[in-house]
């Protein structure tokens, strides 16, 4: 029997959340599918294949190297675990010895949030210790530097819809913090979609999704400069073997960023243009407003705010989830009465789904 929801009783999704991993975060293209089914029908060796890979994309994407890992999550721990072991084979084998001093990771208060897990998790999972700066609705430049001692590992900074936006210090102060003392900033851009923008405002290690802008397999990658991405790939040996990727997400991550290199995402344009029919069929169900909002970290992506009047959003949330297919929104804001539409893995039949059913709900 071929695979299907049927198979295994699952019910179908319509994605309107946008690009998170509950869901698998995205869909994969052809070329992607024929790279991986390439990968799993050969052989490699693994090291070579690592290194090589890194080498061809470091091209494409104009740094020093680039390690692909298995998730942006596991490029933070073994981007953390780098710059504390400094490619010692000591502390590969053992990141969480005492002997290690030099283990303290500054990061903006409002920076240490929960994503899925959390940002501390995953730096204590390097051996890091994370150092607190500013406060959780503002951080300054000189409050990174307070916290910057001869322990100081890197100063890491999370660029996500998840983290608090005002009054926080930008990348371009955080590179200046991190050059005036001389230690690592790492950029956690796992989301973003400019593939060459921090590694240029001077970050030494950036860290991508491999499935949410690029739209490949479920991988990451490390990119920026030398010894930071060989130390990151030493990692293998030790806590990156816990979180190892396989030879066909590896090939089928690099053909993704090629095609997306090429390709980009769809543009903001073209989601307000397919947003204003859905928003205007929205307006038309008694109880609900919609309008359309920018995502509010600043990206070009475009979605439908719905208010539900009446009854409480969570409500309305439950019900699109129960039946099949189950549909899936933007819940962020649910405690405010609002609901977000993220339509760019929906497609125009699944969009009047999505209208059926509301009218079902609210009815």
């Amino acid at each position: 029997m071929s695979v299907n929801y049927d198979k295994f009783k699952l019910k179908e999704v319509i994605n309107a959340s946008g690009k998170m991993t509950i869901l698998g975060v995205s869909k994969v293209s052809k070329a992607v599918l024929e790279a991986q089914q390439f990968g799993g029908e050969h052989f490699f060796e693994m090291s070579d294949l690592s290194e090589k890979i890194g080498e061809y994309l470091a091209k494409l994407l104009s740094v020093d190297d680039v390690q692909i890992v298995s998730s942006a999550s596991a490029g933070i721990t073994q981007s953390v675990a780098a710059v504390i072991g400094k490619g010692s084979l000591m502390h590969v084998y053992h990141p969480y010895s005492d002997r290690i001093k030099q283990k303290e990771i500054i990061l903006p208060k409002g920076h240490n949030v929960d994503y899925g897990t959390s940002v501390e998790l995953m730096v204590q999972q390097g051996g890091g210790q994370v150092i607190e700066a500013g406060y959780a609705n503002m951080c300054t430049p000189e409050h990174i530097e307070m916290c910057v001692t001869e322990n100081t590992a890197a100063i890491l900074y999370i660029k996500s819809h998840h983290t608090v936006q005002k009054s926080m210090l930008t990348v371009e102060e955080a590179v200046f913090v991190a050059k005036k003392h001389g230690v690592p900033l790492i950029v956690d851009a796992a989301a973003e979609e400019n593939l060459f923008k921090y590694t240029k405002l001077g970050a030494d290690l950036v860290i991508y999704s491999g499935a949410k802008a690029i739209e490949g397999p479920s991988a990451g990658m490390v990119i920026g400069k030398k010894p930071y991405i060989p130390w990151a790939r030493l990692q293998a040996k030790g806590l990156g073997r816990s979180m190892k990727i396989g030879k066909e997400n590896i090939l089928g991550f690099t053909q993704a960023v090629e095609d997306y290199l090429k390709n980009g995402s769809e543009p903001g344009e073209s989601m307000k243009k397919r947003l204003v029919p859905f928003i205007d069929e929205l307006n038309k169900i008694d109880h609900l407003e919609a309008k359309m909002v920018q995502d509010p970290a600043g990206r070009e992506i475009y979605r439908a705010s719905v208010k539900i009047m009446d009854q409480p959003a969570i409500e309305v949330i439950t019900a699109l989830k129960e039946k099949n297919p189950a549909i899936y929104t933007r819940d962020y804001q649910a405690n405010h009465g609002i609901i977000e539409f993220d339509i760019r893995a929906v497609n125009d039949e699944e969009m009047k789904k999505i209208i059926v059913r509301l009218k079902e709900i609210m009815a």
